[in-house]
Parts: structure tokens; sequence; C-alpha cells
């Protein structure tokens, strides 16, 4: 009787397994949401058909790894802003484990160090125009930033070319985002380095989403080694005119695809050196990383890792290879966008003289100059008095209490003597503080006793004391308020009854 009920429990554990292991890793235990923007049919510049391609590959890919995806084709302004808006409002809905992730293909624009998303309307008759027909990429960034997520992931194939005439003075690429700077939790990755543009490719996608397509397939990969493996397929395939950059502040780990990796992964070139980039590594480090090795395997390390020391070293130890001369342009450009980066965020009349100062001739020195002229009338410079004065008190260690608050000096602070903090004195007196008790009984004063004493029986008054009575009475009656011998009078003597 009992083995029907071991067999069915048997047959419903092995049901149980075989699903969890054709699940993605995390699927069970983790939402995955995607939005897939594709901007091909652009209305006054020539279209990308490859955009459609993009977005098309990508839906089926993110489909495939557990992803909930929403496509959006060739949106304009207002259909853009709410698609994010939609999009933001599924995550929210979705809870906060949650892996919210957007791809987008098509066109991108830096202008005044800020990068813009393109909706397919857009119409720029000046740079000034593309703050209101544009998407700021940041907000896209802040809307799900804003959001309790688990991760937040950013593919943008979006640093195509400018097809914009009116554009002219726009810098090339895309500006630096730094995932660091906002709400931890992001990862984003660009089809370029930062300040270069992508090529749209000779097949049906552009090179990124075809590495991307690729490597994303493969089994067990953290999204670190992903997105490495596709730079360096993406650096090949264009031989080294293009080199995807990204940038993470991820604080969980994330697998498109799970299951097990042995027997299963394809490597692709420079796989066996990852490790070796998986830190930062100093100009000194990476020259005993790479002496010896031969100058295509050291290629791939430098192009895996993708940080200036990296370059810096391979240009020095193979200065005659043929892809030296590339990877210095590289490094010139990735110091330069860097810089651009430290005057932006700073924005001050300084920071962006300093950057002029080195990079006068980038094709950034224009906004620079706009920019500079922008900030000049609200930055001024403080006496050296006052630049000289001590940092001001913590809000913590500062009066509490508004009838304490020190009195701002009228003369410069000399920052070798300490001020000397007044307090507010109150010359108002103290009020008395009234108790209600019973009054006490009031005693007569000493000088208003009066005694009387009746004289003695047979004898008569001693002279004595007659002599005193009747002076003391006498006087008493005289000056008194009596007015008359005999009457009321006051006196320290006895009272005359005669």
């Amino acid at each position: 009787m009992r083995r029907p009920v071991f067999r069915n429990l048997f047959l419903a554990s092995a049901l149980l397994a075989l699903t969890q292991l054709t699940m993605p890793t995390g699927a069970a235990a983790e939402a995955r949401l995607a939005l897939v923007i594709g901007q091909s049919a652009y209305r006054t510049v020539p279209e990308l058909p490859n955009a459609a391609n993009d977005a098309k590959g990508m839906t089926e890919l993110l489909g495939n790894a557990g992803f909930t995806v929403t496509t959006a084709s060739n949106l304009a302004q207002n259909d853009m802003r709410q698609a994010i808006s939609d999009f933001a409002g599924k995550v929210s809905a979705s809870g906060a484990d949650t892996v919210a992730l957007v791809f987008y293909a098509g066109h991108g624009l830096q202008i005044d160090g800020e990068n813009y998303l393109v909706p397919v309307d857009l119409d720029p008759k000046r740079e000034a125009d593309i703050p209101l027909q544009g998407v700021r990429l940041n907000d896209l960034l802040n809307t799900l930033g804003a959001l309790p997520t688990r991760a937040r992931i950013f593919m943008l194939d979006a640093c195509r070319n400018n097809p914009f005439p009116a554009l002219s003075g726009a810098g090339h690429g895309l500006a630096i985002v730094d995932t660091k700077a906002g709400a931890p939790g992001s990862f984003i990755s660009y089809s370029t380095s930062p300040g270069s543009e992508a090529e749209d490719g000779s097949g049906i996608d552009s090179p990124y989403t075809t590495a991307a397509l690729t490597v994303a397939k493969q089994p067990n990969l953290p999204i670190e080694e992903v997105f490495k493996r596709i730079r360096v397929a993406v650096a090949q395939s264009t031989d080294g005119r293009q080199i995807p950059w990204e940038s993470s502040s991820l604080t969980t780990d994330f697998k498109f695809f799970g299951g097990d990796s042995s027997g299963s992964q394809t490597a692709l070139p420079g796989a066996s050196s990852m490790a070796l980039a998986s830190g930062t590594r100093s100009l000194e480090d990476w020259r005993k990383d790479l002496q010896g090795k031969p100058a295509m395997v050291a290629y791939e390390m430098v192009i895996t890792d993708d940080t200036v020391p990296a370059y810096q070293a391979y240009i020095e130890l193979y200065a005659q290879d043929t892809r030296t001369p590339r990877l210095r342009t590289i490094v010139e450009r990735r110091r330069q966008m860097l810089a651009w980066e430290r005057a932006t965020a700073i924005n001050t009349r300084a920071s962006f003289e300093a950057y002029l100062a080195n990079w006068d001739n980038s094709d950034l020195a224009a906004t620079a100059r706009r920019l500079l002229l922008r900030v000049q009338n609200r930055n001024y410079v403080l006496p050296a008095a006052v630049a000289a004065a001590p940092a001001p008190v913590a809000v913590a260690m500062a009066p509490t209490c508004p009838c304490s608050t020190p009195t701002p000096p009228a003369s410069p602070i000399n920052p070798t003597i300490a001020p000397v903090i007044k307090k507010r004195v109150d010359d108002t007196p103290p009020k008395r503080k009234v108790v209600d008790t019973p009054p006490r009984p009031r005693r007569p004063p000493p000088d208003e006793v009066i005694y009387e004493r009746a004289p003695p029986p047979d004898r008569g008054p001693p002279p004595e004391a007659l002599g005193v009575g009747i002076g003391i009475g006498i006087g008493m009656g005289m000056g008194g308020r009596g007015g008359n011998y005999g009457g009321p009078g006051r006196g320290d003597g006895y009272r005359s009854r005669y």
C-alpha cells in the first residue's frame, strides 16, 4: 500500500530537480525584468537598421535568461519617457529582490558633459535644443536608482557617430558615468570607450551586440567576466578600433545563465589571463605581469583590464608592436575624458580653466569655454583672512539654544586668535517666588507696650516713681497726639492714671 506513495514522491522530486536544472540560476529566487529599446527609424537623419536587429536579438536572449522583457522600438521623446516610467512602475511593484535591465540601441549624444538618449523625432537647430528634445541618461539612471532592487544593469549601444549637422560643436562619444557616484547596485556598459564612437557593423548586428549575444549565453559566468570577454571580442572584431567600457557598483552576484560550466564553456582568446585583471594594479605591477609574454597575449591582458596603467605598461614594453600606436591614442583619450569628468563634476571656474590648460585643442574645448563663461560670474575669490579661517564647528557641537547663539564679529577673523564668544545677558531682574503662607500675627512694637500698675494701697507713690511718671507724662502729653494733660500720650515710662 505504501509503494505508490513513495513512487509518487520520487517522481515529484525528480520533476522538481529537473525544473531547477533547466531554469537560469537565481531565477527562482529573484524577479527579472528588462526594457529593450531599439531606435532605428530616425525622422531627420539616416536610419540605423542594425539598431532594430540588436533589439530583436537582445529580446530573445534576455527572454531565454528568465527576464520578462518589454520591447519598445522607434520611440519619440514622450513615448520614451512614458516607456521608462512604465518600466519603473513594474520594477517597483516587483519588489526589492528584482534585477532590472535596460538595453538601448540607437544614437547617443554628449552635450555640456551630459549624456542623452536620442528619440526618433529629435530635430535640433542648436545644441541648446538637446536638453529640451532628448532624454537624459541620468534621468534613466536616477529613476531606477531610486527604487529598491537587487541589481540594475544598463547596456548602451549608443555611442555611434553624431549625425546632426547643427551639433558640430558637440564632443565625440559619451562622457564617463561612474556608477560608484550614485546608488550602489548598478552596472553600466558602453559599447565603446568614453569619448569614442562605436561602429554600426557590417552584419545584421553591431559588433557590441554580436559579442554580447555570443558571450552572455555561456553558462555560469559572472557578469563582470561576461563583459570582460565582450570587450576582448569587440576589440578583435574591429581590429582595436572599438573597445567597450563599463563601470560597476554591484553588491551582489549575477549570471545571465546558470548550470554546470564543466565542458560547456567556450574559451575566448585572452581567457587564461582574466584572473590577472581582476584587481586594480599599478604601472609597476603591470610591468612585472607583462614582462616576457608574447605581444598578443599581453595585448589581450591589457584590453581585458582596460585601465591606463595596463595600457601604459604595454606601450613601454612593446614599443615596436603594430598595436602600440592605437593604444597610445586610447591612453590619451582616456586621460582626457577623466579630466573632463573631473571638470564637469566640480563645475567651477577653476576646474574648467585647469582642463583648458591641458586640453585646449580637444573636441571638448569649445564646450569647456562655454561652461567657463556660464560659471565665472558665480565664482568669487574669498578674502585671505576668511579663506584661512578655521573650519566651521560641526552641527552637533554648535549651540542648540537660540539665546546662546554667538554673534558674528564685525571685523575679519584673526585665524591665530580664537574668537571670543559673548553670550547675551538678560538684564531684567529675576522675579521673586511668591509663596502663599498664612500671615503671622502682628505683635505691637516694644514702644507701644503699656504697663498699668496700681499704686500701693496705703503708701503713696514713691518719690522716684512719681517724678519719673510726672516728667514723662507731661513731656509726652504736651508733644503727643493727645494735646491735653492727662490725654493719650506716648512714652517709654508709665502712663499716669491721675
